[in-house]
Parts: C-alpha cells; structure tokens; sequence
C-alpha cells in the first residue's frame, strides 16, 4: 500500500513538474517537434522523454560516478544532441542521414519515428536538472525499500511527466495541420522549427532553464520538511516552522523495538498525562551527537515538571542494530532516559520519518504538537515543552546552539553500498581484497584509496600499507570506524595524531579546528581498521 502511495506522489510531481516554470525551455520544442513529421511523432518524442529522463537518472549519473566523469557531461550531451536535431530540421539531408539506420525499427519507412525518438531522448536528458532534485525528495522514503521500488517510482514520475507534454505535441501537430498553407511551405516551416529548437538549445547552453528552475518551486508542499533540512544547512532556520503549537493527532506507539535501555518496555498510553519528546537517533551520527547536550539540560531540567525523553535508536549501519554497543554507547554518551532499539525501522516507518535526529514532541492526550528535523532550533523546542507542561516564567536551559551553518564537504560514505560519490582513485573492486592507486591531485570533495583495501557494502577494511586521501573544506573531520588499530592523521602533509581505533564500532573526531579550511587529508592505517562514513562539521 506504502509503494502505490510512492508512485501516486511521484505521478502527481510529473504532472506539476510538466506544467512548471522549470519545464518552459522544454515546452517550446515539444511543441515545434510534434508540429513537424507524421502521426507517430509525438509519441515517439515522448517515448524518448521518458526513456532519457529515467535512464539518465538511474543509470546514466551511475555511470558517471563510476568512470569520474563530470556530472555536466550528461546535460552538455543533451545539448549537443538537441542542435544534432535542429540541423536535421534545418537540413534535410542530414535529417535523412540520422533518419535512415533508425527506419527498420518501424514497420513503414517513417523516418519521423528515429527523428522523434532522439528529439525526446535529448529532451529527456536536460530535463534531469528540472526534475531531479523533485524526483530525489519524493524518493526518499522509497530509497528505504528495494531497487526494483526505486526504478518504479522513477517511472511513474517521468510518465507524470510525459503526459502533458504528449498533449503539446499533439497540439503542435493539429497547429501545423491547421494551417493551409503548411504543406506548400513545409520545408521552410521545418526550417523554423528548426532554428527555434537551435535558439532553445542554445539558451539551455547558457544555463537559462536552470534559472527558471528557481523562479517557483511547486513542491514546498510535498516536501517541505526535506527543504527545512536545506534551508537549515544555509541559514540554520526554517522558515516552515512557526513558534504555534499544531496538532498532527495521535502519535504512534514504539513497535518493533527489540531492546530497551534505562527503562522497562514502554507504551503511549503509559506516558499519558506526560509531556514525551521521542528522539530519533543513532549512536555514530554527528547530527545526533550535537544535539545529546540539549536533551539532558531538558531531561535535568524538566523531568520533574513532568516531561519524558525516548530516545528511539533506528540504525544506519549493522553495528548499531547489535544491542550491546546501543547499550554502551548510551552509557558512555551519559544517555540515562529510556532508549528502544528499533532494528528493522518499525517505529521509524511508524512515524513516516526520514531524519537523524527528528524530534517528536507529545503532549499529555497523546497527540503530536510539533516535529523538528536535524539540528537546531533549540530555544523554540523548549519554549514549546513549557508551554505544554505549563511552565511559566522564562527558559532555564541555556545552551549555545552548536549547529554548523557553513557550507562544507557533504557527508560522504565508504562502502560500494552507497555507490561510491565523490570516489576519485583507481577502479574498485567489491568484496575482496584489491591493490589501489591514487591519483596526486584531488577534486574538491573527491576521496581515493592506495594500498591494499577490501571494500564492502558497508564498509571498507584496510590491508597492507593501506591509506586514503581525501580534499575537505570544513572546521571538524569525522569518521565513524570499526575493528582494531591504529590511524595516522596528516593534513596537508603536517601530522596530526595516531588515533587507536578499538572497542565497539563509533564515531571519532579527526580534526578539530576554529575555522574552516580547505586542505588534504590523509589517513594511514595498519591492517584491521573498517571505515564507513566521514561527517563534516
């Protein structure tokens, strides 16, 4: 049932997607394409449509990562191939020329359908900046479920998609038929299209639809907590959020959980008549961890009042499923309210959440007053447990709000699971140990190995004479490793410190500075040492 609301959602965007001022540069030429051709040309434009923008997404930008290519070479590609189109319209000869080896996929000589076909397949192809970032946050939760789920809701938006542009093209077509003097100047007329789509092309060149995309974004209501989260990178607020106490109903109850912590099992309807703040969290996130100094002034300061803090710990990796590390993890972050261990994500999917950390705050019925995704916002949270405990007078737990608000290095995982972003060395091999190279200069962001590495799904274990390289731009470094031994750390060829890596998998701090910087990092290990994610700061 969750999988057809996905595709339900991901349809609609494609229908708003089509008809929003993102889409305009592309409007233009669907129409002069139908306008232009025979019967089954539209639909062999938007046959192409849909078959550059879903495999560009989901396999084309894979493919890229994995040869190191700029991303832009995808958009630079549809470019070409759009002024490939218009001189086939210009021209007539070169239009038979590219019309010709793709005829025998029809039963009749209609070359409109090899023409058609490659004018959508470009389409197709500039269309990824317009609906992309649309297509990511819709296919957030799906990403939690199978491949097969995630090509699904691909499909089902880009056929949103198609859909009203397949209405232009027939109305170009009927446009064109409409006109008597069309068949005596058909040439000319193609002609035209021709240098419209060339014009288009061109403006697309220079980075017009990506302006456009900006104009207005019809989306702020099937996502806006995903755009608080970015708005909360940039400016550290979110404009979504007011300081009004709403009611979203009755909360879920913690299902599934496998293992409690500081406490005997819980239920809601124990906690009736308490104000609860459920935290969703995970042991090695950074986000998390800044948060945790928070939730104990509130705990130490409110508990007596009546407030209740479950912190439900959903696991990002297979470490923090194992119950004991949840557990001495908690005591040596000073973790002493109730924690659930939610290992397959029940109460997580319970909640529809997305985040870590997510605050959930419940008044004393119940019922859901306010959510809160990633960090900050501190004095408003509390504010708001006040006003539900009926606390007068002013705030009492006064704590500096920590939260990052410069761009850094995006978070950047270690294992093939995640599909490698921002890997720049020598070829990876999964699941067995490989010799790797690096190359001397690195990309902004971009990371290598060298020496001998296995790389796993999760996780990548170092061998012999194993190190990785990596061009940061952020004040603090993190990494989250596992297994034993020991980690040189260098910055720009200046060493640091040896960090002992032991005892359960966590999270350790590489670097820590006042200011940001941008520099190279590089970390040496002795056999035995797992690393699987690094976190910025």
């Amino acid at each position: 049932m969750e999988l057809v609301l996905d595709l339900g959602v991901a349809f609609l965007a494609g229908l708003i997607t089509a008809v929003s001022p993102c889409a305009l540069p592309v409007l233009p030429i669907v129409f002069a394409g139908g306008a232009s051709g025979g019967a089954r040309r539209p639909y062999a434009i938007i046959a192409g449509i849909v078959v550059g923008f879903t495999g560009s997404l989901l396999a084309v930008a894979w493919l890229l990562r994995q040869l190191h290519l700029p991303q832009d070479l995808l958009r630079n590609l549809s470019i070409v191939l759009l002024f490939v189109v218009a001189a086939t319209l210009i021209f007539p000869r070169a239009g038979q020329v590219l019309e010709r080896p793709l005829a025998r996929f029809s039963r009749r000589s209609g070359g409109d359908l090899g023409g058609g076909f490659v004018l959508g397949l470009a389409l197709g192809l500039v269309f990824v900046p317009c609906g992309g970032l649309v297509l990511a946050a819709i296919t957030t939760h799906a990403a939690t479920l199978g491949g097969g789920e995630r090509v699904a809701v691909a499909i089902a938006f880009a056929v949103g998609t198609a859909l009203p542009m397949l209405a232009v093209a027939y109305g170009g077509r009927r446009a064109a038929g409409g006109l008597r003097s069309f068949r005596a100047h058909a040439r000319e007329f193609r002609a035209g299209l021709g240098v419209l789509i060339a014009v288009v092309a061109l403006l697309i060149t220079f980075h017009v639809d990506r302006t456009l995309a900006n104009v207005g974004n019809p989306f702020g209501s099937l996502d806006a907590q995903k755009s608080c989260t970015a708005q909360r990178h940039f400016s550290g607020r979110c404009v979504h959020e007011t300081s009004r106490l709403a009611d979203f109903g009755a909360a879920p109850d913690f299902v599934g959980i496998t293992d409690w912590f500081n406490s005997k099992p819980l239920a809601l309807k124990q906690l009736r008549g308490k104000v609860v703040l459920v935290d969703f969290w995970t042991y090695s996130c950074i986000n998390c961890l800044r948060t945790l100094p928070h939730l104990k002034a509130w705990w130490r300061e409110y508990r007596p009042a009546g407030l209740e803090i479950v912190g439900v710990h959903t696991p990002e990796f297979g470490f923090e499923a194992v119950p004991h590390n949840v557990g001495a993890a908690s005591k040596q972050l000073g973790v002493s309210w109730p924690v659930a261990l939610d290992p397959k994500y029940a109460t997580w999917n319970a909640y529809r959440n997305q985040y870590w950390p997510a605050e959930y705050l419940i008044d004393k019925r119940g019922h859901i007053r306010n959510e809160h995704f990633g960090e900050g916002e501190y004095d408003r949270t509390e504010r708001l447990i006040r006003e539900l405990l009926g606390e007068p007078g002013p705030a009492r737990a006064e704590l500096a709000d920590m939260t990052p608000t410069e761009l850094t290095t995006p978070e950047t995982y270690l294992g093939y699971g995640h599909q490698l972003a921002d890997y720049v060395g020598s070829h990876p091999v999964p699941d067995r140990e490989h010799d790797y190279t690096s190359p001397k200069d690195l990309t902004q962001n971009g990371w290598a190995l060298s020496g001998r590495w296995r790389l796993g799904r999760e996780h990548t274990t170092s061998a012999r004479k194993a190190t990785l390289a990596l061009h940061f731009h952020a004040r603090n470094i993190y990494l989250v490793m596992g297994g034993r031994g020991r980690v040189s750390v260098s910055v720009d060829g200046h060493r640091l410190q040896t960090i002992a890596v032991r005892g359960i998998s966590r999270l350790y701090t590489l670097l820590s500075q006042p200011q940001l910087i941008d520099g190279q990092l590089r970390l040496s290990f002795t056999p035995g040492v797992s690393v699987y994610s690094f976190t910025f700061g």
